[in-house]
Formats: C-alpha cells, structure tokens, sequence
C-alpha cells in the first residue's frame, strides 16, 4: 500500500475535490507544512504531493521510501530536480490546466490597465469629480486594446492560449525569443524588439537561472513609456525594485503583477510598499485559480499517481 502525504494542501481550496486514486494507499493531509516539519511527516511517505514547499536534496536524501514526487502547480522551481535526476527520484507536474483562466487574468489587467480603471476608480474616491465639476473628466489617458501589440515572452500552452484570446479582441500578437539568443526563430521577434515593439508585455515562461531577473531596469529602459509590463508567471521573472522605480519615472505607463519573489509577500516587498500607485495592480497569485482550472489540477492530479502505479508515468519534469 502507498502512503501519500499531501504537505499543502490549502494551496487546493477547500471546495474542490481531489478524486481518489484508484490504487491502495493511505492519504494524509497537512494544510501546511513548515521546513521543520518536513522530514517528520514524510518518513514513511512513499509518494509526497507538494505546490510550494521546498524539497532540497539534502532533505530528500534522508527520505529513501520515496518513489515520486508529484507536484501539484506546473512551476516544480520548490523542488531540487537535479538531485531527483542524479537519484532517479521521479518529479510530475500538472500541466494545461490553467489555460482559459490565466489567459483571462492577463486580459483583464491589460483592459484594466490600458484604460487606466484603477487610477479613474482612485480619482473617484479622492473626489476629483466633484473638483473637476464636469460630467466626465480625462486626468489619465484612455488606450484602446485593439490595434494595441502584445509581447509575449513564453510561447508554452499558457502563452499560446493568451495568443488567441489576445486575437480575439482585436490585438496585434509578437513573439519573443529567448534572451540572448544568437539566431531568431520564424514567428518570432529578438527579445530586444520585443521590449521595444510592445504596447503590453505579459511573461510566461518558467523561474530558472537563465530568467531570474528577466526583466530589470536595463529592460525596462528599453520599452516604451506608454507601455505596460505583466507578470503572471513567476515572480524572480522581475527585479521589483527597478519595476516600482520605472513606474514612478515614467519610464512605463503601468504594470499588473499577480506573482512576487516570495510568497505571501509582506510590506518589506517594493510593489506592496507602493501598492497604492494608480498604474499598479497587484492580485495575490490567483491567475491560474477559477474553479474550472483547479477541478482541472485536482484530476491531473490523481491521474498522474494513478499513472505512475500504472507504469506509464507522466508528466515528468
């Protein structure tokens, strides 16, 4: 019999069902697991399942009943995969399950943005209406989605399926290669034309070595003062300090960030110290999180224990 331990499991919200596995075993659940509580709780484990708790190779090392990792987000940046690969210690992930609801996220704070709602709503209740005296008033510029370019950094499932829905309203759609890459793909822009070219720049490729700091203050120089900046990948993907400074020097018009370099982020965090900025709109990483895409997590989920068990293991990283 297999025993499973789930080390987060409020990182799942409490009204969607995780199905069974179809295989013996014994499940166990902690809402949350502290670095200290680690190793206890997965002494016996032979499958852990985890969204963000840190699995380094020196933890894993103690615990040799384990079979499997199965992480429960797509980003696996928690875990320690080269030691998994070096010790043959299988990692899965979920895959494709957010790809109407990031997508939608990301529309969203481009609209939002791009039309300046959140700085209108502020002028509101600060009652600039009431000293403009007018029946409208025009304090921040009103941009149009269509005809607007979007970068897209990231041409995974998510950024593909924000490529068609950025389509579907009217929005002219580049691609970004890679930084520093020496040759360019067909379809694709340089990274630098990206920066240059877009009206609205939306990230979403994976947290590694080669992307940490992705966007810094060098890149951020680069764009256009009318742009905007969105971040619902991984939060290292941006230097926040040099994002809060080019806000505030004009340097872009506005950024949308629904990730942050640690999580939950506190007010020590540059973007939630200026969170009040009007071309500021920070979510606390629920892009990927209507109840369709995370029914859809639960299910890829299971089917990925139920795989592995199987001998057909899948969506290995």
């Amino acid at each position: 019999m297999e025993k499973i331990v789930f080390l987060d499991s409020t990182t799942i919200p409490s009204h969607i069902r995780i199905p069974s596995p179809s295989f013996p075993h014994q499940w166990e659940s902690f809402e949350e697991t502290s670095p200290e509580e680690v190793l206890s709780r997965l002494k016996d484990a032979t499958i852990v399942v985890a969204n963000k708790v840190i699995l380094s190779g020196e933890l894993l090392a103690q615990l040799p009943s384990l079979k499997l990792i199965a992480v429960a987000a797509t980003g696996y940046n928690n875990v320690d995969v080269r030691w998994c690969k070096a010790n043959n210690l299988p990692v899965c992930n979920i895959r494709g399950y957010a790809t109407g609801s990031v997508p939608e996220h990301v529309i969203a704070l481009a609209f939002a943005l791009r039309r300046n709602i959140n700085a209108y709503h502020r002028d509101i209740e600060l009652g600039v209406w009431k000293e403009k005296n007018q029946f409208c008033f025009f304090t921040h510029p009103i941009g149009d989605i269509a005809g607007a370019t979007l970068g897209i950094i990231g041409s995974g499932s998510l950024g593909q399926a924000v490529e068609l829905l950025a389509k579907a309203v009217g929005m002219k759609v580049i691609r970004s290669e890679r930084k520093g890459a020496t040759s360019v793909r067909d379809g694709y822009v340089s990274f630098e034309e990206a920066l240059k070219q877009a009206d609205i720049l939306t990230l979403h490729c994976p947290l590694s070595d080669e992307t940490r700091n992705l966007i810094g203050a060098e890149e951020l120089a680069k764009m256009k003062p009318t742009s905007i900046l969105i971040n619902t990948g991984r939060g290292g993907l941006v230097n926040e300090v040099a994002l809060v400074e080019a806000l505030k020097n004009g340097e872009i018009a506005g950024a949308g960030v629904d990730v942050f370099t640690e999580e939950p982020a506190t007010t020590s965090n540059p973007l939630l110290a200026h969170a009040g900025m009007p071309n500021l709109i920070l979510t606390p990483h629920v892009a990927w999180g209507s109840d369709s895409s995370i029914q859809t997590l639960a299910n890829q989920l299971t089917d990925n224990l139920n795989a592995f068990i199987e001998g057909k293991p899948q969506n290995l990283v």
